[in-house]
């Protein structure tokens, strides 16, 4: 398999023109940031699943695969050769943004971190006990409801997309290491914040209705679809980092930025489908074990709801016929 060709200037910018088996090839970098993190995040995520099931209990094996692919997507995108074109191509750029912000952030949330940890982590109040504790008083926090609140989390969202590639924030990202890691940081947590309120696997500030949910959802598609479009349709070059693409890769920027612009568009299609197939199945299963607690419930105590509501009924009858005797 061929490598990532030639690697130059401070970010290491691949100097040979892309192929398959250059995208996919590992990235040379000075500090691989996010590997790392995934990284740590597999080894933290392993440790809380072998304690729990050290002391007898039980962690869906599905949670941790849906975690470890949201990892490997991060990784993928930002550890191979996607990750060294991707500051040379608008096109690549933007594949590894929406992945980032938009793809992964559904399996690493599938698979519950915050409930593994609530799990996994000691309670008490002595030193043994206080990232729980922490972590219970961040969730608890003022903080935490205003930012996962529906407005602030869509609003932060947007603004990754229009506030970043329509400012000169985006050329200032891009021409550092420091801020170039910091931007792809971003994409993650704001995916991670949308996302949250939106699956609810995990315990979250502001519960909604799954109803709701969707409706949020959809609200952001028409405003992500748009950022997609006026890429496809600008006859400028928007973003002036990209403007001028290597001469002996024969791609030209504004075709290059067309086709960044249709994959945009394209993920607000592909990642809006998933995350209502989740809410629905999630919703489904919600439902079945409420109607399992009722059941259960009646069982043991006979029935005495429904007993006393029929009570009620026919007792309302009774003083409108005494009435009329």
């Amino acid at each position: 398999m061929p490598g990532p060709g030639h690697m130059s200037g401070p970010m290491w910018q691949p100097t040979a023109p892309p192929d398959l088996g250059r995208l996919v090839a590992w990235h040379p970098q000075p500090v691989p940031v996010l590997p790392l993190l995934c990284l740590l995040g597999a080894l933290l995520y392993g440790w809380a699943v072998w304690r729990l099931r050290r002391r007898g209990d039980d962690w869906p094996i599905g949670r941790t695969v849906s975690w470890t692919v949201g990892l490997l997507l991060v990784v993928g995108v930002t550890g191979t050769g996607v990750g060294g074109y991707s500051m040379a191509l608008f096109s690549v750029h933007m594949l590894q943004h929406m992945v980032l912000s938009m793809l992964a952030p559904i399996p690493l949330l599938m698979g519950a971190p915050i409930t593994l940890a609530l799990r996994a982590l000691p309670s008490g109040r002595g030193r043994r006990g206080a990232p729980r504790r922490v972590l219970l008083a961040l969730l608890h926090s003022r903080f935490a409801r205003v930012l996962s609140s529906p407005v602030v989390a869509v609003s932060l969202f947007l603004l990754s997309l229009y506030g970043l590639y329509f400012t000169p924030v985006f050329d200032w990202a891009m021409s550092g290491f420091v801020g170039h890691t910091a931007m792809l940081i971003h994409f993650v947590a704001v995916g991670m914040l949308l996302f949250w309120g939106l699956l609810e696997v995990d315990p979250v500030p502001h519960p909604m209705r799954p109803p709701f949910r969707i409706v949020e959802l959809f609200v952001t598609a028409p405003f992500h679809a748009f950022f997609g479009i006026a890429f496809m349709t600008s006859k400028d070059e928007v973003a002036g980092y990209f403007a001028h693409p290597m001469a002996s890769w024969h791609l030209g920027a504004l075709a290059d930025q067309r086709v960044g612009g249709a994959i945009a568009w394209a993920f607000s299609e592909v990642p809006t489908l998933l995350v209502v197939i989740v809410v629905v199945v999630l919703w489904a299963r919600s439902s079945d074990r409420e109607a399992r607690r009722v059941d259960r419930r009646a069982d043991r105590d006979g029935d005495q709801e429904r007993n006393a509501y029929n009570a009620w009924l026919a007792g309302l009858g009774q003083p409108h016929r005494q009435g009329h005797a």
